[in-house]
């Protein structure tokens, strides 16, 4: 024990028992909600079928994009990480439980309280430094609030829900470092048991740049290999010497059974000429190196392919399913991609998923989906403010935090309604579990009519848009009606118990972000066609609500006023759009040289090869920014030209 304040705290040694204890309570909570209408469910977003725009679309490329459509796809999820297992394990109408069926799971958590998790984003001109989401940094500064007891009650409930998931024969590989590797160890001890403890691997990254420091180099991660029972999948591994030596033949012997040196009918002990070595517990891989342009994403805590083409060729088959619940820069989904294993990938970063997503279709990789968390922010609520939460009393503390004042029970509809009395204006702050549609705002433009004696102005404050919603808002064309983004990362920063006055002074409710495009052609070819798509203009939410220093806002102002598309990431297109899901056959994305020379810029004209169809088009056009934020245009009613 230690003093503090006067008072005498428990050591971490002496913690850890609770810790354990709490982590699987929490764990076993989420495994009770599994069951009935409250569940966690997936969202697909976007039916990824990797066909990235090059100079000559082939014909090839057309069949592949074809035959693949029917086979289950690929799984990269955005968001927590205990939601979605929590999501897998429930299993919804479409899909069954995940449960038992992973092969493997490896995991790279964040093991260093110190490291910097900013983005440098490169655009045409100007870098920008964007600091991680607040719902990223509220992630981090979770897991190190109390330091290495912290992580620890973080990881905790992960690992059990991992277990859940790993079939019987599955195999679990942790990767951390000197921080807390021991500390883990015992926390996997404690759920795998002790006794399907199979190795402490060393990773050497013998090509590290060391300065000059007052102890011995520090070269080496751990990595934690546990089996969940003792009928596992193992491959030996063997690499490649440098030069051949010369060894004793080692065979096994049925009559003492063991290994024994092999000798010859006069007794004379074998040798052999020895060009590979079986694979111990010590790994000498070399680490990624800046000049690296082929592996190198520039993705802070990158691991390099080879790391994990060991651990999945070693502990897999092909077709097994193998999982990663901090997947970074993707690198677990491209190896098992390359290596014909399924796999699915999750990672509460933005900037993570959007690498991951362009990493997988430069590689050309088979059909994936990527999916959020169905209804998030209700879950998010039910952790921060408990499972009995009461959607009115969240939103009376949105419209007060928007400067508004709730109307009277009578009249605010379950307290959803306020008023701005400076500007007579009247506020609806919608449910978390709501969608903001153009039903929406027709009744919103409604109640500032009828709402007491009525108002000069309304806004309408959401959590969750239609994706059409942009060309409602331009098609009502109302300057009494505006609409306004609550903050993602809102029920994180309640979550902190800071006061509602002080958050006032830090909350932004941004505009929506607005992209423009149309279809300037459909013409057929044969048994083909071509849909010739434009974008045309991108309008950024406002920048006030992007983590940017003052520095980097300027320069994305000037940016935004100069070129305002060279903010776009990632677009793509679904030519037959169902209103459901989006499945994208063609894609562009910053990085993509294939089709032009410019690393900076996606092109803005994709020329979209498709099978001919008869009647009319719903043609989809989705974008993401340097940011992350998706907005997307819905093209009705395109026909063949004449």
């Amino acid at each position: 024990m230690s003093k503090h304040g006067g008072q005498l705290t428990k050591s971490l040694l002496e913690q850890l028992p609770g810790i354990v204890a709490d982590g699987k309570r929490r764990a076993s909570q989420y495994l009770e909600q599994l069951e009935g209408r409250n569940r966690v469910t997936l969202q697909t977003r976007e039916l990824v079928i990797p066909s990235k725009d090059v100079s000559d679309d082939d014909l090839l490329r057309q069949m592949r994009r074809v035959e693949s459509e029917g086979q289950q796809p690929n799984q990269l999820i955005y968001g927590d990480n205990m939601l979605a297992m929590a999501a897998l394990l429930a299993g919804d109408a479409e899909r069954p439980s995940m449960r038992g069926t992973f092969d493997l799971i490896y995991i790279d958590p964040p093991f260093d309280s110190k490291a910097d998790y900013r983005t440098s984003i490169t655009l045409p001109g100007t870098t920008i430094d964007q600091k991680p989401t607040v719902l990223e940094q509220f992630a981090y500064s979770d897991t190190w609030s109390d330091g290495t007891a912290s992580y620890l009650a973080m990881i905790t409930p992960r690992l059990v829900l991992m277990r859940e998931l790993l079939a019987d024969t599955g195999s679990i590989f942790v990767h951390l470092d000197w921080h807390v590797g021991h500390y883990v160890k015992i926390v996997l001890d404690e759920i795998f048991g002790r006794e399907n403890f199979s190795n402490d691997i060393v990773w050497w990254y013998y090509n590290k740049m060391q300065g000059n420091i007052k102890t011995f180099p520090r070269n080496h991660d751990l990595i934690m290999f546990y089996r969940k029972s003792d009928q596992f999948v193992f491959n030996p591994q063997k690499e490649e010497r440098d030069k051949p030596i010369r060894q004793i033949k080692r065979v096994w012997s049925a009559e003492k059974k063991s290994i024994v040196n092999a000798k010859d009918e006069d007794g004379k002990v074998l040798y052999i000429d020895s060009t590979h070595r079986t694979i111990d517990d010590v790994w000498r891989l070399s680490m990624l190196q800046p000049a690296d342009k082929k592996q190198n994403l520039k993705f802070n805590t990158q691991k390099p392919e080879s790391l994990l083409e060991r651990i999945i060729s070693a502990t897999t088959n092909e077709g097994d399913l193998v999982g990663d619940f901090f997947s970074g820069s993707g690198t677990t989904a491209a190896v098992a991609e390359r290596l014909g294993r399924r796999w699915i990938a999750s990672d509460i970063g933005k900037p993570s998923v959007m690498i991951t997503r362009k990493r997988l279709i430069d590689q050309d990789a088979s059909p994936f989906a990527y999916e959020a968390i169905g209804d998030y922010q209700i879950e998010q609520a039910k952790s921060v403010l408990g499972r009995k939460f009461k959607v009115g009393d969240l939103a009376q503390v949105v419209l007060r935090l928007f400067g508004a004042v709730p109307l009277p029970p009578e009249i605010s509809q379950g307290g959803a309604l306020g008023r701005i009395p400076d500007e007579k204006a009247l506020v609806i702050a919608t449910s978390p579990s709501a969608q903001v549609t153009g039903a929406t705002l027709r009744r919103a433009q409604q109640a500032r009519l009828s709402v007491m004696g009525g108002f000069d102005k309304v806004y309408v404050l959401g959590w969750n848009f239609a994706d059409s919603i942009g060309h409602d808002i331009e098609a009502l064309d109302d300057d009494h009606l505006e609409v306004r983004v609550i903050p993602p990362d809102l029920l994180d920063r309640i979550g902190k118990k800071t006061p509602v006055n002080k958050l006032a002074d830090e909350v932004r409710f941004s505009t929506l972000q607005y992209l423009s495009a149309n279809v300037a052609s459909r013409t057929k070819s044969g048994l083909g066609e071509t849909i010739s798509v434009n974008l045309n203009n991108y309008v950024l939410l406002s920048p006030d609500a992007i983590n940017l220093d003052e520095k980097s806002r300027a320069q994305l102002l000037e940016v935004m006023n100069k070129e305002p598309l060279a903010l776009i990431e990632y677009w793509a297109v679904d030519p037959d759009y169902d209103g459901r899901v989006f499945r994208s056959v063609w894609q562009d994305y910053r990085g993509n040289t294939e089709n032009d020379a410019d690393e900076l810029r996606v092109i803005t004209k994709a020329d979209v090869n498709v099978p001919f169809k008869p009647t009319v088009r719903r043609v989809c056009v989705r974008a993401v920014d340097v940011f992350g934020y998706e907005s997307e245009v819905i093209i009705e009613n395109v026909e063949v030209d004449s």
